[in-house]
């Protein structure tokens, strides 16, 4: 407590560089010479730790202005009131501080006088200003000294006057009178051009539009009056304000240059020059979303002044084009590049923080905003000029070629004529063409028909040949059994004529010839021959049942049949072809009954199933487990038919063809081609899909899906 003490009266008595001195003859100083700065890197010091080790500088004069890399910095003054004013108050014009704390230092203790900034809720209003005011509690003939800590993520510009209350009234109401000036003027310019806009629908009165109501809020915020105004109850906005609304202000203005200026069409290097400007404010704004201030402060500051530059150039060079809009806007921007670069060199501390250097922003932005105006409304004469210009050009063009059409129509109806009897004659051979066609057509569909029904009549006459030749091979032998039986059946009915002496020499005999014969073996020979012969004639049913289940006679109508019994027909068919190491697997899971034409779709079965045989047959290296595997299963209102082999596969390039006319893999003279497509056409006529899924090396799986109830447009 006692080192606190001593290092209180040595703060106390240490030497100012100047005191504040107000007087009635100089009711505002400026206290940029009376300050002492200490820079507080880590951010963290109390005022209690700054008396006692702080190390002021002198400030020489110039207004205090840190990066927003550095976030805490001290200051001290002493300020003397010699006016007849109450008291005195400490006027920062520079709003976009977060957090301001104003101590008073006394002989005796350190004292609270108030905090401010932008992260502060705004609890006091002083003269109506939108900057940071602070009331020094200076009594007339009173001479004090005070501490000031600033802290901020935003730049840290101290630009501080102390001043009387009447000054204080008089610098808010200058600045109330210039910034609602300024205001209005944007006012005027965004009204009248959005009237433009509505009334001419160009997109550069649009953007401008945008571009002035940004520019506006950027320079509100920047004067604090959007926080006094706008957000008062939200201090946590000013975070992201300055920067995110004049990155948009000058993001807007840099649009509009490159779409006023046409520099796509007039400087398309240029054009893409400045489109990485308008990336870089986004880049800056990004930045600012996620709290990386200084880095879009940087960008603010540098980009903006590149940008500025770079549009004045292209504009110059445009302007060398002859280029009308271009000459205004170019005039236009040397207004506002002066005022900017005396801004942008304010930030930079290159130049002084005063009136001159805040507000004459306000006047070359005026005038750059009622210059570019006055320019956009001079497009309109422009435009209405070159449609002028263009009407009547288009009008003696049209002269011209109503004389040459004219001349013309003489030549054409001669041609015409010429021509018609030309086309009649090609008219003709391409009917016959037509006609050859269809007929060639017609033929290539019957050959395919004819080579399925060849391999259906192969197969057909295999599969009933094999049962009917089992039953005649039994035949034979059974009519030997049946002669031995009736043999013992006579000598049994001799016994009916026998005297009663004979009979029981003759039953000695029947019984020699039952043994002679194996009774017992030709009862189960002749059981087992008549079992043979029934198994071939229910073979040969099921495959006459098979045969008329696939030909469906009726085809040509829709019939409500079950789909498993054509594909089950189908493969009774096909299986003298399936050899034994291909197994056929069947998994129907759908309820199976649909509307189709039945004999078509199983025209569609016995292509693809015959295909799939082949493929696998095919490969060059054969297992003893390949297969066909067929599944089904309802979707809906449709059913879904996979039938998968675990052949050879086929290419992207196969896949893409397979269902084309007279495309095929076969080797000349084995296959039309048309296999597939008539699939194609048939499973279209149900209105249906098929789909192919397949690899080299890998098998290949159809996909078909049919409705259960076909829409009444397949019917009609």
């Amino acid at each position: 407590m006692l080192f606190f003490l001593v290092s209180l009266l040595s703060f106390t008595h240490t030497a100012f560089a100047q005191v504040a001195a107000v007087t009635n003859e100089n009711p505002s100083y400026t206290i940029s010479a009376s300050l002492e700065e200490m820079v507080d890197s880590a951010g963290v010091s109390t005022v209690e730790q700054v008396l006692q080790k702080g190390r002021f500088i002198n400030t020489n004069g110039k207004i205090p202005i840190f990066p927003n890399t550095i976030k805490s910095v001290w200051f001290r003054f002493s300020a003397a009131n010699r006016s007849a004013s109450s008291s005195l108050f400490l006027d920062i014009a520079y709003p976009n501080l977060s957090r301001v704390t104003l101590y008073k230092v006394d002989s005796q203790r350190v004292s609270l006088l108030g905090e401010a900034g932008n992260d502060v809720l705004a609890s006091q209003d002083i003269a109506g200003s939108p900057n940071i005011v602070f009331d020094l509690k200076s009594a007339p003939g009173s001479s004090q000294q005070y501490l000031l800590h600033v802290y901020s993520r935003h730049p840290i510009i101290v630009p501080a006057k102390v001043l009387t209350h009447d000054a204080l009234f008089e610098s808010v109401n200058l600045q109330d009178i210039i910034t609602s000036a300024y205001l209005g003027v944007l006012a005027v310019m965004f009204l009248y051009n959005l009237f433009l806009f509505s009334a001419t629908k160009d997109n550069s009165y649009l953007i401008y539009v945008l571009y002035i109501l940004f520019l506006g809020l950027a320079q509100t915020t920047i004067a604090g009056y959007a926080y006094r105004y706008l957000w008062p109850n939200y201090p946590g906005i000013n975070n992201y304000s300055v920067v995110l609304t004049s990155s948009m202000s000058a993001l807007g203005g840099l649009l509009f240059s490159m779409h006023f200026l046409r520099t796509s069409f007039y400087a398309p290097r240029v054009h893409r020059w400045l489109q990485l400007l308008a990336v870089i404010y986004v880049a800056g704004i990004i930045s600012g979303l996620f709290s990386n201030l200084s880095l879009s402060y940087q960008i603010l500051n540098y980009n903006g002044l590149l940008g500025v530059v770079s549009v004045l150039s292209t504009s110059f060079y445009i302007a060398k084009k002859h280029f009308r809009p271009a000459y205004f806007y170019l005039t236009a921007w040397l207004f506002f590049l002066f005022t900017f670069i005396i801004l942008i060199l304010r930030n930079l501390a290159v130049l002084p923080y005063n009136n001159f250097t805040t507000y004459i922003i306000y006047v070359g932005s005026a005038m750059e905003i009622a210059l570019l105006s006055i320019a956009l409304a001079d497009k309109i004469n422009v435009l209405r000029k070159e449609k002028e210009q263009s009407q009547a050009e288009s009008l003696r063009r049209l002269e011209i070629n109503e004389k040459l059409v004219r001349d013309q129509n003489v030549m054409l109806e001669k041609k015409v004529a010429e021509r018609t009897e030309e086309l009649q004659s090609s008219n003709s051979n391409l009917s016959n063409a037509l006609q050859n066609l269809k007929d060639t057509q017609i033929q290539l569909v019957e050959a395919e028909k004819m080579a399925s029904l060849g391999q259906l009549t192969a197969g057909i006459a295999h599969e009933i040949n094999n049962p009917i030749n089992f039953v005649k091979s039994n035949i034979k032998p059974l009519q030997l059994d049946i002669n031995d039986l009736l043999e013992v059946i006579e000598e049994y009915e001799k016994l009916h004529t026998a005297s009663g002496d004979d009979i029981p020499s003759k039953l000695n005999n029947i019984e020699k010839l039952k043994k002679q014969i194996d009774i017992d073996y030709v009862k189960k020979e002749i059981d087992n021959l008549v079992k043979g012969i029934k198994e071939g004639a229910e073979r040969t049913a099921e495959i006459v049942m098979g045969l008329r289940t696939f030909s469906r006679l009726d085809e040509s109508e829709v019939k409500t049949v079950n789909i498993h019994e054509g594909l089950d027909s189908t493969l009774v068919l096909l299986k003298n072809v399936v050899p034994d190491n291909i197994k056929i697997d069947k998994h129907f899971e759908a309820i199976g009954d649909i509307e189709c034409f039945p004999g078509k779709l199983n025209q569609v079965f016995m292509n693809i199933l015959s295909n799939g045989l082949q493929a696998v047959k095919g490969k060059e290296e054969q297992s003893d487990h390949e297969s066909i595997v067929i599944s089904t299963k309802d979707v809906g209102d449709q059913i879904l038919i996979s039938i998968k082999d675990s052949g050879m596969g086929m290419t992207d390039e196969v896949k893409q063809k397979i269902f084309d006319p007279f495309f095929t893999t076969k080797d000349v003279g084995e296959g039309t081609g048309l296999g597939l497509s008539i699939v194609y056409k048939i499973i279209q006529k149900h209105g249906g899909k098929i789909e192919v899924i397949s690899s080299k090396g890998n098998g290949a799986e159809f996909l078909i899906t049919l409705f259960h109830k076909l829409p009444e447009s397949v019917i009609d």
